[in-house]
């Protein structure tokens, strides 16, 4: 036999026994704990084994450690889950009408759970309860009492100073960028946003900041965020001379390490005139 074909053997083998692992796996640990329910789900059904067992496990980890923030997981989960429910409703089997049947279940159970999920975390005040209310549900009473907590202890975090970010990205660009620039400081490299990057591109060239513009457009695209255009098109949009190029990707190179170390500061960034 071919290494090749071998080695192909090899790796769909080990891929199909990891399959049947974290299936088997699964299924004891819904036997274990009854108070996952894992009947709700539509058990023994080849569609949405990803997300489903995601959440089951979610469930099982939220048993040993509840937080908001394992509800406001979960909430994300069950999202998840149901929009593929809903896609695999609609695949029509051939004399299966059980399966449909569990799969149309699972469906509204899913949408039960979501409206449960949002309950339990209107009984929390936390920071994290306050903006996922907020920004999910539209509760405006949430938005008022997180707003309130600005400048305390309580919203200083990298993922707190970028919840509040959002609220003046329409109200206050410098604000806004302030505050991004706080988020990925208090970031220690592994809860990177890397969507503030793009974020701080665009408001700097609305701003005419362009050698901010640029360095952090060239800061996206070394962790793969997309950005609209490529460099060389950058460098024909800008116009900078080739000097002014050079520098400005030392600075996005540093920057660029910075982040991934936690040794981010704002003041890597220079104050161009």
């Amino acid at each position: 036999m071919k290494p090749l074909k071998l080695l192909i053997i090899v790796i769909l083998t080990a891929t199909v026994t990891g399959c049947f692992e974290n299936r088997r796996n699964t299924d004891q640990l819904c036997q274990d704990n009854p108070n996952l329910k894992c009947e709700r789900t539509n058990q023994n059904d080849g569609q949405c084994r990803l997300p489903r067992t995601n959440l089951i496990w979610h469930r099982y980890d939220s048993m040993k450690n509840p937080s908001d923030s394992m509800l406001i997981k979960e909430y994300a989960l069950v999202s998840e889950y149901k929009k593929c429910l809903e896609l695999a409703s609609q695949i029509q089997t051939i004399d299966q009408a059980d399966l449909r049947r569990n799969r149309f279940n699972a469906l509204v159970n899913a949408g039960d759970d979501l409206k449960t999920i949002v309950e339990n975390i209107r009984k929390s005040s936390s920071p994290d309860a306050l903006y996922f209310l907020w920004s999910q549900t539209g509760d405006e009473s949430a938005r008022r009492s997180f707003l309130q907590l600005e400048g305390k202890p309580a919203l200083e975090t990298a993922e707190m100073q970028y919840a509040l970010a959002t609220f003046y990205t329409s109200r206050d660009s410098e604000k806004t960028i302030k505050l991004l620039n706080k988020s990925l400081e208090l970031s220690n490299g592994d809860n990177l946003n890397t969507e503030i990057f793009k974020s701080l591109a665009s408001i700097n060239y609305q701003l005419n900041h362009k050698e901010q513009a640029y360095v952090w457009a060239m800061v996206a695209s070394a962790f793969e965020v997309p950005v609209i255009a490529s460099k060389q098109e950058m460098k024909l949009l800008y116009g900078f001379s080739e000097s002014k190029y050079e520098q400005l990707d030392d600075i996005a190179d540093n920057i660029q390490s910075a982040l991934e170390s936690g040794r981010y500061k704002r003041s890597m960034m220079p104050e161009f005139k």
